[in-house]
């Protein structure tokens, strides 16, 4: 077996949009991916995120809010950023590192009542699910997604 793919997914704070990404990431590349997630900043775990990862049958709940390091980079092979201001604050990265930007919107920026607060969430898992989806069958293209 090839060694696994390493994946950073990187945002502002570390506490929704990278978060649900490390989470489907670990669900859906099982052992062909081992991943990591951190934040330019650290802004704690957002319990929305945990409740609608839960939601879909992903638990993120032991994960914590980590500040990007010099460490986490190096062991990179793919840096994932998620949102404007982490890609335009992402570090310079080693050439053997490969970077992408997903522009995703920050559902923690939502308005409004506790249920739309929750289906801006659930849109935002959704979509985090399709982009890693997508990108786990572009690697590797043999085995499809699917830890499920």
């Amino acid at each position: 077996m090839a060694d696994p793919l390493r994946i950073l997914f990187l945002c502002t704070g570390n506490s929704c949009r990278s978060q649900m990404a490390e989470g489907w990431a670990r669900h859906l590349g099982g052992d062909r991916v081992e991943v990591a997630s951190a934040g330019i900043e650290t802004h704690g775990l957002n319990p929305r995120a945990v409740a609608v990862m839960a939601e879909a049958g992903v638990d993120i709940a032991p994960h914590h809010s980590t500040r990007l390091t010099p460490a986490m980079v190096a062991d990179a092979d793919l840096v994932v950023t998620v949102c404007g201001h982490a890609d335009a604050h992402c570090p310079a990265l080693p050439p053997e590192v490969e970077k992408r930007h997903w522009p995703l919107d920050d559902p923690a920026r939502a308005t409004g009542d506790e249920a739309t607060l929750m289906a801006t969430f659930r849109a935002s898992r959704d979509a985090i699910r399709a982009r890693v989806e997508a990108l786990l069958t572009e690697l590797d293209p043999t085995h499809g997604v699917g830890n499920e």
